[in-house]
This record gives C-alpha cells, sequence and structure tokens, in this order.
C-alpha cells in the first residue's frame, strides 16, 4: 500500500473539512431568515447530517489504517453576509475544496487500495454532485449555463 502516514494525512485532512461543513451548515440554517427559510434550512440541515456522516466515514477508516482521527476542524471562514446567494457562494468554495481533498486522496492511493480507492472515488462523485446542485441553486430561474465554470 501506498506510504500509510500519509493516507492517514490524507484522511485527517477530508475529517477535518467535512467536520467544518457541519459547523458550517449547521450556522448557515440558524443565520436564513425571510419567506423561503423553511425549505433552505430543511435543506443546509441535511448537508450538516450529511457532511457528519461523511467525517464518520473518514474516521473509521482512520482508525482502519492505525491512525488517530484529528479533533481538529477545516477553516470556517464566511464573509458575515447572511443572505442566501452569500451563503450558496461560500458554499460552493467549501464543496470545492472538499472536493480537492478527495481527489488528492485518490492520487494518494492509486491503485494499492480498492478499498481506499473506491471510498474517494464514491466521495468524488457526491461532492461533485453537490457541487452541481448548489451551482443550479446560484442559477436564476430560467438559466441553463452552469453558474461557475
Amino acid at each position: 500500500m501506498a506510504d500509510n502516514q500519509k493516507i492517514i494525512a490524507s484522511l485527517n485532512k477530508i475529517l477535518e473539512m467535512e467536520l467544518a461543513g457541519v459547523v458550517r451548515y449547521t450556522h448557515y440554517a440558524l443565520m436564513v431568515y425571510g419567506y423561503g427559510r423553511i425549505p433552505i434550512i430543511s435543506w443546509l440541515r441535511g448537508q450538516a447530517t450529511e457532511s457528519l456522516d461523511h467525517a464518520n466515514k473518514a474516521g473509521e477508516l482512520i482508525t482502519n489504517l492505525g491512525g488517530h482521527p484529528s479533533l481538529a476542524i477545516g477553516p470556517l471562514l464566511e464573509t458575515n453576509t447572511h443572505d442566501i446567494g452569500n451563503i450558496l457562494r461560500e458554499s460552493l468554495e467549501h464543496e470545492k475544496a472538499s472536493l480537492d481533498c478527495y481527489r488528492d486522496l485518490l492520487k494518494l492511493v492509486g491503485d494499492t487500495s480498492i478499498m481506499l480507492e473506491e471510498y474517494a472515488r464514491e466521495m468524488i462523485y457526491t461532492e461533485e454532485l453537490h457541487l452541481g446542485e448548489v451551482d443550479k441553486m446560484l442559477r436564476a430561474p430560467g438559466d441553463v449555463e452552469p453558474f461557475s465554470k
């Protein structure tokens, strides 16, 4: 297998990013106001729950490999403007950063572990779906062109 310590470090970075997602999406859900609040906070809370599930998966893999899961949390930067568009743009950036972490893991693992390779591919697929979902939410009604290129 590739360097176990590098893989564990990569998984810990993923764990930290996913835990940051839990905090980020929970915070966003608390900060939504207006007529469309209910469906938006429901979606945001769902994202927080999914981030926690992803963090648990990463943590389980870390301990399977004999590592110690990090207690750190990834970056929690925000614009402090709680407009839905700003929240979604921040979410888009967070999802892109998380996707990069999974892609880094896939490169690191290569074809040395089917378990880790499949995990990384599954999570890349999931993160790409999230990016597409957030991108669609950022488009004006009727726009078919992607928000971000």
